[in-house]
């Protein structure tokens, strides 16, 4: 699936529920299916800033398309980086760095969040990009 198909998915899925405590719930409940990163990441390189809670990324390349892990200590904070990893992983850094996030505005998911969280959310998917953008130039050598 395209980066574009699994965000018309993602809406169709937000789509279904009456409120935003459903929509809350089953972000929980997508943070529990999340890649989890491994101990051995869980180190402040990997520590992504601008976080309210500890989110931790860290990101391999496999045949040229980026695997990302991550985890959080904040249940809602792991349910959105599942989220964000369902849409970015095993895609190519190009594929990536070529996307718009205009699903999160669509399914609402930024003005139903604190300040500190949709920050949060703005870092994680910054650092995403940043991950794209190193793998991008060290396939392109």
């Amino acid at each position: 699936m395209t980066i574009k198909e699994i965000q018309e998915e993602i809406i169709d899925e937000f789509s279904m529920f009456d409120d935003w405590m459903e929509r809350y719930e089953y972000i929980i409940e997508l943070g529990k299916s999340i890649p989890l990163i491994e101990d051995q990441y869980k180190t402040d390189d990997n520590t992504i800033k601008g976080c309210q809670s500890k989110v931790w990324l860290n990101a391999d390349v496999k045949e040229d398309k980026i695997f990302f892990t991550a985890d959080s200590d904040a249940i809602l904070t792991k349910g959105i980086i599942a989220l964000l990893l369902r849409v970015f992983s095993n895609h190519t850094p190009k594929e990536i760095l070529d996307s718009d996030t205009d699903f999160i505005d669509e399914i609402g998911l930024k003005e139903h969040l604190s300040p500190t969280r949709a920050n949060g959310l703005v870092s994680m998917i910054k650092q995403l990009k940043l991950y794209a953008i190193a793998y991008q130039s060290k396939l392109s050598q």
